[in-house]
């Protein structure tokens, strides 16, 4: 096994599968701040993502209009920047998970047929 090809494939995978994974969680009509979202992502998918990671993503997907921000002030300490899905969001989730299913049940077919 070449465990660095291994390495560099999961890592794609994962980045690949990031922003389909946060506009998942932000689908359920809930309002995230980014520690929240973080933490979100690696209860629900075991990836571990960094803030470094994260907030550039949510910037991009602000950009495409699938998410909108707002500031919510704290009772002790400093506002916090929360994010949720826009109408347009859900509809690309929609479709983006409808094209997953499809990989995802070509990709079993393809891996128990070996």
């Amino acid at each position: 096994m070449n465990k660095e090809f291994i390495d560099k494939w999961v890592s794609q995978l994962k980045k690949g599968s990031l922003s389909f994974v946060v506009l998942g969680i932000l689908a359920y009509d809930q309002e995230y701040y980014g520690y929240d979202l973080i933490q979100e992502v690696k209860k629900k998918t075991a990836i571990d993502i960094a803030e470094g990671t994260l907030y550039p993503l949510l910037i991009r997907l602000k950009n495409e209009g699938l998410v909108e921000s707002n500031w919510v002030p704290q009772a002790t300490g400093i506002p916090r920047k929360y994010y949720k899905i826009t109408k347009e969001g859900q509809s690309t989730f929609l479709e983006m998970r409808t094209y997953w299913t499809s990989l995802n049940q070509h990709l079993t077919t393809l891996t128990h047929a070996l």
